[in-house]
């Protein structure tokens, strides 16, 4: 071989080793471009911009662009689940907190800072201790923390009538962590009062007229029949007894009919100062014989109602009925009505013995009564029924009332749209 023809060779072999080095720089440009991309991706949970293809990486960019897509897809879904949860969270009446293993509060919902009262405090970064406060909840907490296992405990808010029920589990996804729920329990708790009245006093309802009739068909059965005075006053406390079986049965009846929206309402439109007339004319007869003035207060020209004037005769004749039997001899009883707010707000207000500030709450209850009605006999439906009727109108009763100062029942009606 010649000088010549080896230099040749030598500077071919020169040439491929700087093209081969070139090509090389290049790739591993490109892979440091794409292994940053990958790394701020992941940093970021961001979609990757990839460089444009080289043949030598054609193949892996495809590869890369599939999974980028695919991990898009997965990272959207991700998102929406998170935001779908979040609403829920967001709008659940029940507490959620997240504590960590440091024992401090990693999330809450609007509902726990609620029913913890710690609205405008804000809940995270808080202890658990400082979170729930009262002390059986921060034992319930800590029993889970050292067991490892759920615990729950009901605590009566003090001086409040309320309640609220703490359930503590351990977070299976962060150990040391724990998932607290709290739920108020008041609506159940008075719901469960209700239930234990309503049983207790329909009994005692029952027992007492039953009770009675035994007495009395004994009594008979002894020999009173063949005294007929003494056999017909007997056989009139009998009819009596059983009138008011009768009229119990009746309510529970009306009662259970009105509740399930069985009564179909006839209505038609009425001026105010005709139900108040004719009340007051049904019922003028009873205050007379009690010696109570029966006064009404209305007008002509009020707009006019929406109602069934059955129904709502028949409730303001228990109102002023309850407002007689609970008015000493000589006192008044009056029925008002006026426009209120977009409203015909009517008024059966009395000069009685008033109601106690304890029972207020409750009078509406089926079969509850106050101390002065237990005395006075009825079944304590009335107002139960009065309350369901009126709301079947879209309209509202309450009362106001002052031990020893008389009661006002309100009865609000929304007036006819066509006035």
């Amino acid at each position: 071989m010649n000088t010549t023809a080896l230099y040749l060779s030598i500077g071919i072999l020169i040439l491929i080793a700087l093209f081969l080095g070139w090509r090389g720089f290049v790739l591993n440009q490109r892979i440091n471009v794409l292994t940053k991309a990958l790394r701020y991706a992941a940093e970021q949970s961001e979609r990757i911009d990839l460089p444009d293809e080289t043949v030598e990486l054609s193949h892996l960019f495809s590869a890369i662009s599939l999974f980028n897509r695919h991990f898009e897809t997965q990272l959207t879904e991700i998102r929406a689940q998170r935001e779908r949860l979040a609403a829920v969270l967001e709008q659940i009446s029940d507490g959620i907190l997240i504590s960590g293993q440091d024992s401090h509060i990693q999330f809450a919902n609007p509902a726990a800072h609620k029913l913890l009262e710690h609205e405008g405090k804000g809940l995270v970064g808080r202890s658990v201790a400082q979170a729930l406060r009262h002390h059986q909840f921060i034992e319930t907490w800590q029993k889970c923390k050292d067991t490892g296992q759920l615990q729950s405990g009901v605590f009566e808010k003090p001086f409040q009538n309320s309640f609220l029920q703490l359930v503590v589990a351990p977070d299976q996804f962060a150990p040391g962590g724990t998932l607290l729920l709290v739920q108020d329990l008041t609506r159940l708790r008075r719901l469960e009062t209700v239930r234990r009245d309503f049983i207790s006093n329909i009994s005692h309802e029952l027992r007492t007229p039953l009770a009675s009739l035994k007495a009395l068909t004994e009594t008979l059965q002894d020999g009173a029949l063949d005294d007929p005075l003494v056999a017909r006053r007997f056989m009139g406390r009998i009819e009596t007894e059983v009138d008011a079986l009768t009229q119990m049965a009746q309510e529970l009846l009306d009662l259970s009919r009105i509740e399930s929206g069985q009564v179909v309402l006839e209505l038609q439109e009425v001026a105010p100062d005709t139900i108040v007339q004719r009340v007051a004319e049904r019922m003028r007869a009873q205050a007379e014989r009690a010696e109570i003035s029966l006064i009404t207060n209305s007008f002509d020209g009020l707009p006019n109602v929406h109602v069934d004037l059955a129904r709502i005769e028949q409730v303001f004749v228990n109102l002023i009925h309850n407002a007689i039997k609970f008015t000493s001899t000589g006192g008044t009883v009056t029925l008002s009505v006026e426009v209120d707010s977009g409203n015909i707000r009517f008024a059966v207000a009395d000069t009685g013995i008033g109601i106690p500030s304890r029972d207020l709450p409750r009078i509406f209850e089926r079969f509850y009564k106050a101390d002065r009605a237990r005395r006075s006999g009825g079944t304590g439906l009335g107002l139960s029924i009065s309350k369901h009727l009126v709301e079947a109108h879209q309209g509202k009763i309450w009362v106001e009332s002052f031990e020893g100062r008389g009661s006002t029942f309100y009865v609000s009606l929304p007036i006819t749209q066509e006035n």
